[in-house]
This record gives structure tokens, sequence and C-alpha cells, in this order.
């Protein structure tokens, strides 16, 4: 038999909902059928079998929530029929201080098909090499280390929070599944193994860097409001925005454009691709302007990482899309090769397909920059928060006719302000202005964008 594990159908996807199965027990699969459809904080997305065989067991039911990554979710008996092995206990089901006296490696049960190291067994704290198991807990630090070779199982997000706090992953116990090191166990070790103290400054902020009060703490009687549930798109936008706001450095600048102009070379587009039923939109504009001055302006097209500084060799411009619980940023890859047709086209199918949350991980994971556009809404200005690891993101407000001078003469001018918050580790000050100062004619006068 074969398990069907959860899949991770993002980078940082640690868990996810089991929204749909398309098979049923006694249903004979080939690899690339449709099997269910998975939940993630983003997207739902289509899971497809990557082996042959019958269901045999449906582990997992409909509509499960918190459905932890590697988790069996179904078995399928193959051609052979062998039993599968069990995986390793979970470290949640584990008591939380096993004795001394703990089961050594006579009576523990045998490690999961699927790690490559020979030695290892499993424990109620998880996977573990021999050593660990027959050495006593409270020894020395070598109690934590693997054996040389040993692969070390950790979450993408693990690892990177690791080497930006400084800390060696072999010396860390995962309490994932199978003893995957995942973002909790990096950030307690960062915070009680006696890490360095540089090292522990430079780790990640927690998603909740402060005991948060309930509401009748604060003084808010219960039945006084209805409470609605966190789902996953909401917490991980929560995580996201706080440990952008408290990790990243940065600052805003503001201009206001006259779009008058603009808004006359839209009608006259638009008229000519009414017969194709393609409709150019301001903010299609603005994406097209915004990636002709990144490329004009390369250094403000750039991500701060670790390693250094990345200059991305094209414009790929995220656009924020709000869709019902939360808000998804899908992409314009290569804005500056498209034309405004494109681009509407486009955009107009990623906006579509993101309500809907049938985005594929690729089309709203790594851009370079972002736009936010609240015109529609009548806000004037606005200052969004940076889209890590984007060195940038641009807030697009209104456009309204305001008073302005010409020529020492009072005229009336249809204006938008427009600001971008900038990542200071990327982009400096005067890089920002840059960038603004190359964006401000294309979209004053937009002809120039053909050009």
């Amino acid at each position: 038999m074969t398990d069907i594990l959860m899949p991770a159908l993002s980078p940082t996807m640690e868990e996810g909902v089991l929204a749909k199965w398309h098979v049923k027990v006694g249903d004979v699969v080939s690899a690339g059928d449709v099997i269910a459809e998975i939940e993630t904080d983003k997207a739902t997305m289509e899971v497809e079998a990557v082996d042959e065989g019958e269901v045999l067991e449906i582990l997992v039911a409909e509509g499960a929530e918190n459905v932890k990554v590697n988790t069996p979710i179904a078995r399928l008996k193959d051609e052979g029929g062998a039993a599968a092995p069990k995986p390793a206990p979970k470290a949640e089901d584990a008591k939380p201080e096993p004795s001394p006296s703990s089961p050594t490696s006579s009576d523990a049960k045998p490690a999961p098909a699927g790690h490559e190291s020979g030695d290892a067994v499993a424990t109620p704290d998880g996977v573990k090499s021999a050593q660990q198991v027959l050495t006593p807990q409270g020894g020395s630090d070598s109690t934590l280390s693997r054996p040389q070779g040993e692969r070390v199982f950790a979450s993408p997000l693990a690892r990177r929070l690791a080497a930006q706090a400084g800390l060696d992953l072999k010396s860390i116990k995962g309490s994932g599944p199978h003893g995957r090191i995942v973002r909790r166990d990096v950030e307690g070790a960062g915070q009680g193994t006696g890490a360095p103290a540089a090292a522990q400054q430079t780790s990640a902020p927690s998603a909740e860097p402060r005991k948060v009060q309930t509401l009748a703490q604060m003084g808010i009687p219960d039945g006084s409001y209805d409470l609605i549930p966190l789902d996953g798109m909401r917490k991980a936008i929560a995580r996201r925005m706080v440990d952008s706001v408290n990790a990243v450095p940065h600052f805003p600048l503001t201009i206001d454009v006259e779009i008058d102009a603009l808004l006359a070379a839209r009608a006259r587009v638009n008229a000519l691709l009414e017969k194709s039923g393609v409709k150019v939109s301001v903010n299609d504009f603005v994406i097209k302007a915004a990636a002709i001055a990144l490329k004009a302006v390369p250094e403000a097209n750039a991500s701060y990482s670790p390693e250094g500084i990345a200059l991305h060799h094209n414009a790929d411009v995220a656009m924020a899309v709000a869709i019902e619980g939360g808000l998804i940023t899908p992409i314009i890859r290569k804005a500056e090769t498209k034309t405004l047709s494109q681009i509407a086209t486009e955009s107009k199918d990623l906006a579509k397909r993101a309500r809907e949350r049938k985005l594929k991980p690729e089309e709203f994971q790594g851009g370079t920059f972002s736009v936010s556009n609240l015109g529609m809404f009548g806000i004037k200005q606005f200052s969004s928060i940076i889209n890590e690891p984007q060195g940038a993101i641009m807030s697009v407000g209104a456009g309204e006719q305001r008073p302005v001078v010409k020529n020492g003469q009072l005229a009336v001018a249809t204006v938008m302000t427009v600001t971008v918050t900038c990542d200071h580790r990327v982009v400096d000050g005067a890089t920002g202005a840059r960038l603004l100062q190359a964006f401000k004619p294309l979209i004053e006068d937009p002809v120039t964008m053909l050009a």
C-alpha cells in the first residue's frame, strides 16, 4: 500500500484545508488524476495522484482544517498490496516532558520509510538518531547534533529564519511531522538555547510579539459582538504584515501626477480595442509605467536578502486584489515587455481567478514590485506595507480635480496622488525619488510609454 501525503503547495505552507475529495474508496486512480482540492491561505488547488492503484482508505475527511503538510490523507492499494509503514508519532501527541528513562532503542519503533539515516528511530518526540535516544536528556550539547551526513528535515521558512538568526539546524529538534523542523522550533531555539545575543536580535519577529488581551479583558462584554474565526488567509496576512512592519525599515515618498492626458489616451485606446472586447483601466497604465520606470532605475527593482541585494532582470509587477476574507497579489510577469492590451487582458483574468481562489502558486509568488490602487474607493492618499521580499510598493489614490498653478496662473487639473513605500535596506531615498521621477512623465504623457 502507498500513503498519499498532504502536499506542500507553497514554500511557506505548513497546513491546509482538505476542501474536497474527487475520489472515493474503491476507485482506481492513475498518476496525474485529480484526486482532491486543497485550500491554502491564498488559493484552492487541485492535487494530482503521483502513483496508481485502488483507493483503499480515506484518512482525512472532506472539509478537515489545519491538516499538516506530509500528513497521510489517503491510502492506495498498489499491485503488490504490501502494508505501508506507519508514520512516526506527532510531537503534539507526545508528553511534554519525557523522563530520562524514555524508551531506548530496544523498544522503539522502526523508522518510517523515506528517512535517509539508517539509524533513525521513532520516539514520542519524533524521529531521532539512535545516538540521541541512547543518550540521557539533559546531557551535553552534543545530544542534539545529528550524525555526520544525515539530512536535516526543515521547512523552507525554518531554514530562512535559522540563517537569519545564525542558528545551526543540526542543533534544533523538530516538532513537525516526522521530526521536521518548523518555524516554532527555530524561534524557540533562538530564545532558549543560549544563542549569541546578536543572532537572537536578527531573528525574525514572532507574529504575536506581545501577549494580546481578550476582548473581555479590555472591557468589551461577551454577547455584544459576533466573532469570526481567523481562517488561514487572515492568519497569513497578519503574520506577514507584522513581520514586514517590524523587520523592514521603511519610508514613504509621495508625489502628485496630472492624469488628464492619460484619461484622454485611455479613451482613445479603448475605442480602438472595443471590437476585441478589451478595456484598459487606469491601473493598467500605472502597471505599465511602473514597469518601465523600474527598468530605468534598476536599483529600485531589487530585493534584500542575507546573501546580498538581488537586482531583478525583469519588472514582475504584483497587483493587489481584494478577495473575500483578505487580499492577494497576482503578478504581471515581465510587465515592461507587454502592451497595454496584454496587461489589461492578463490583469482581468488574474483578478477573476484570484477571487475564485484558483490561482497557481507561481502566479502570486515571486514578484519584484507591487501596485495597490484604492482610487476606485475614493481614497485620496495612503501608504502600503511592503510585500517582502520586494523592495518597494506603490500606493495609488483617486484621480480628482484640484486647483493647480500653471505658468503663474490658477488652473484646474485631474490629479492623482502616488506614494511609494521603500525598504531602506535596498532602496535609499534618492533611489526612490529617481523611481518616481521616471514614473511621473510616463503617466502625465502616456505616449512616451510607446517609445
